[in-house]
């Protein structure tokens, strides 16, 4: 089997080491042409992803005529660039799976929204691959587990056989695509507020707080587009969002403490020289919140602190100083 991977970013890459380690032929496309040459010559990713030497069944390239032929397209750039990349016209039945985790920039559309406009009558063989899945843990050897989700219980199940890698890479399976998705998604917002509060040294009770309140939005905003709540317990909500918003590898997290620690946006992002996908996402869903009245607060300070709007004292005070509620939101059933 022939596997298409588009973008040679951390996951992108990591994701052609993956399939290229279980033996499948794997071309790893990216739009700058010196730097793909530069990837097939040296079999090392050295701006992205140091630590992963490439398979020989990786074929690195920057152009599409091999890819044509592939069954399976791995989408695995940025969420602004999935629209473009989906126009580049896969096989009419090969199954796309979408490795970003973000929200359309502008539209504030899921990904899989974007892959439909772009080619009609593909959600059948749509799936979505995302959960707590650090592309440095995972090439290093790390035990690791995520979800493919996809209306389709049949292409769920493809792409699960098509990532399975006992005893590195455990895959399940889920049909909620709405709750997976924007688990993936605001996981990086929470994850810069949880890199904010670091950053200002408030400690793990304010983490804690954080995370939890910022778990209770994701499922309101969830229940709001259709997500099942209990989804957002799983791999792609909890375990996402505990991933990103504690480890030092998380590029959204170390976006939040640079903001904290006196940097602007710009200049965080430029020192990360790679996306932070909860910037874009924070913004766009900002505004889905509100066309939907669903109450986000902490997402929205988190927004105003990104737009350079508000301080993070006085965004934490506003928090702070909200009339008193009750907790309980949602009757989660687990199975």
């Amino acid at each position: 089997m022939q596997v298409a991977v588009i973008g040679a970013g951390s996951w992108g890459t990591a994701l052609a080491w993956l399939l290229g380690r279980k033996g499948l032929t794997v071309w790893l496309w990216g739009r700058n042409p010196a730097h793909m040459q530069q990837l097939a010559a040296e079999r090392v990713n050295r701006r992205y992803l140091p630590d992963a030497l490439l398979p020989d069944t990786v074929h690195p390239t920057h152009d599409l005529s091999p890819l044509r032929e592939c069954p399976a397209w791995v989408l695995a750039v940025p969420s602004g660039a999935i629209r473009e990349v989906v126009a580049l016209a896969p096989p009419s039945e090969a199954i796309l799976v979408i490795a970003a985790k973000g929200l359309e920039p502008g539209s504030g559309k899921l990904l899989t929204q974007v892959v439909s406009e772009v080619l009609p009558h593909s959600e059948a063989r749509t799936a979505v691959l995302s959960g707590p899945n650090l592309a440095v843990e995972l090439v290093r050897g790390a035990p690791t587990a995520t979800v493919a989700a996809s209306r389709n219980p049949a292409c769920a199940e493809q792409v699960q056989e098509l990532f399975m890698t006992p005893p590195l890479l455990r895959v399940y399976t889920n049909d909620d695509v709405i709750g997976v998705e924007l688990g993936g998604a605001l996981k990086n917002v929470y994850a810069i507020g949880a890199g904010i509060s670091d950053g200002m040294g408030f400690g793990d009770n304010t983490k804690a707080a954080l995370l939890t309140r910022g778990l209770a939005e994701m499922m309101r905003l969830g229940a709001a587009l259709g997500a099942r709540p209990e989804t957002f317990i799983g791999l792609t909500g909890v375990g996402d969002l505990f991933a990103t918003a504690v480890s030092a590898l998380s590029r959204n997290y170390r976006l939040g403490k640079a903001v904290a620690q006196g940097k602007t946006v710009a200049q965080a992002l430029a020192e990360l020289g790679q996306v932070a996908e909860g910037y874009p996402t924070a913004l766009v869903a900002e505004s889905l919140a509100a066309q939907l009245g669903v109450e986000m607060p902490l997402l929205s300070a988190i927004a105003s602190i990104l737009r350079g709007e508000r301080s993070i004292r006085s965004a934490l005070e506003s928090l702070m100083t909200r009339p008193p509620k009750g907790e309980r939101e949602f009757e989660v059933r687990l199975i």
